[in-house]
């Protein structure tokens, strides 16, 4: 079928390309015309005989001098004109290579992993290939179908029949890469197989159909952006739990520094009360100042240890009948030296109950401990993704037992949740009931 020749526009790439090849012939008259002169010179030289030799090689040098310039300028000229030729060539090329996938639906937009440097070697040879199938062999499609009895009409029809599947599934699939989630892949991948089931489906006249190579391609990656994403998601959160961290470790160090400045003020309070009653010569008195000063001695002690030794603390084994059932424990370790402060934070931590403490141990290598209990329940771990989730698949006395081996003795353990407001929840929920 012939094709209407679109007139061209000012921004046409073929209107530099035509300007050049006028220049381009422009000098070769001119260069002809010189040689023309150059040849009437002599001829005028020849007549001209009569003059002295010196004028007359005076005249010829100037002539060959002109002569040489004009050359060497329209060589240089020449040289230029056909970089720009090889340019305009380049940018036609590009051009129609650029129509070529459009017309296929593949269009250059900002992938999710452009920024990701680990996956821009991946992903560059992997939108090469993408590239290279869709202008030929992203689509098979019969050869042999007529139309009107007319074999070019025929493949003409199941070209741009192709070309219209194959729009439809680019654009599915790059809809499915820039919202996709790494929780999605499974569904993406299902989503993009329905969709090349559709496209053969409403090919099947003609065979047209989404080749399995190219429909790899574009599930791997899709894969590679999920596996992108979910790393992404990791680092988040290894930095959301990070500041939690530092978060936790700043507010017990000012829980540190709060308490040892009080018992300072407190020991120079006991001390200058002994001093005056040594001075009055109040022996009991003053035996009474000196055993609270040993007390208040006793616990700067502690606080300074606490300080000192960053793996001392308490382990805490705690639950939430209400949130999680009665088979969901939380096993961790806090610093601070009220560890209760910690629990209360957590039972804030948009849950709808408070949190029951079964166990409160405190040991010198809490950090040891609480990371064996956790290795005891990996296998019964809720978040198998997150490993700094603490929740694990254990009901509180199962949790007691792996406690018990590894500290050897416990002096208190409450294994039944009190869990009164949900408790209470309950019983006036029932009363509603009618």
């Amino acid at each position: 079928m012939p094709q209407t020749v679109p007139p061209q526009r000012a921004d046409d790439p073929e209107i530099p390309l035509f300007g050049a090849r006028t220049k381009a012939r422009e000098l070769a008259a001119e260069v002809t015309h010189l040689r023309a002169e150059l040849e009437r010179a002599r001829l005028e030289m020849n007549r001209l005989g009569v003059l002295p030799a010196i004028e007359l090689e005076q005249y010829r040098e100037r002539l060959t001098r002109e002569i040489t310039e004009q050359t060497a300028t329209a060589q240089a000229q020449k040289a230029d004109l056909e970089r720009q030729l090889r340019d305009l060539s380049q940018q036609v090329v590009v051009t129609e290579e650029a129509a070529l996938l459009q017309e296929a639906g593949v269009y250059d937009y900002r992938h999710p992993l452009s920024d990701a440097v680990a996956y821009q070697s991946a992903l560059a040879g992997l939108q090469a290939k993408i590239k290279s199938m869709a202008k030929g062999g992203a689509v098979l499609a019969a050869t042999g179908w007529t139309v009107n009895g007319s074999a070019a009409e025929g493949r003409v029809m199941v070209r741009d029949f192709s070309k219209l599947l194959l729009r439809a599934y680019n654009a599915e699939a790059d809809n499915l890469v820039r919202g996709l989630k790494p929780y999605k892949l499974d569904s993406a991948v299902e989503r993009l197989g329905k969709v090349a089931a559709t496209i053969a489906k409403l090919g099947k006249t003609m065979h047209i159909r989404i080749s399995e190579d190219y429909h790899r391609l574009r599930v791997r990656e899709l894969e590679i952006t999920a596996d992108y994403q979910a790393k992404l998601a990791e680092e988040k959160e290894r930095e959301r739990e990070e500041k939690a961290r530092l978060r936790e470790e700043r507010r017990v160090q000012q829980e540190i520094d709060r308490e040892r400045a009080r018992l300072d003020k407190e020991r120079q309070h006991y001390a200058n009360a002994l001093a005056a009653l040594q001075a009055k010569g109040d022996v009991d008195g003053a035996a009474q100042m000196q055993e609270r000063l040993l007390q208040i001695d006793t616990a700067i002690e502690d606080v300074d240890y606490r300080a000192a030794n960053v793996r001392a603390g308490y382990v805490y084994v705690i639950s939430n009948l209400g949130a999680f059932g009665e088979k969901v424990v939380k096993i961790g370790m806090t610093r601070r030296l009220d560890p209760l402060d910690r629990v209360r934070e957590l039972s804030d931590a948009s849950v709808p109950f408070n949190f029951d403490v079964h166990a409160l141990f405190f040991s010198e290598d809490a950090v040891g401990i609480e990371a064996k209990m956790h290795t005891r329940l990996a296998d019964r771990r809720v978040n198998l993704i997150n490993q700094r989730r603490e929740f694990f698949y254990a009901t509180p006395q199962e949790a007691k037992e792996y406690l018990l081996e590894l500290t050897g003795s416990l002096l208190q353990y409450d294994e039944i949740p009190e869990a009164l407001e949900y408790r209470q929840s309950l019983t006036q929920a029932k009363e509603r009931t009618p």
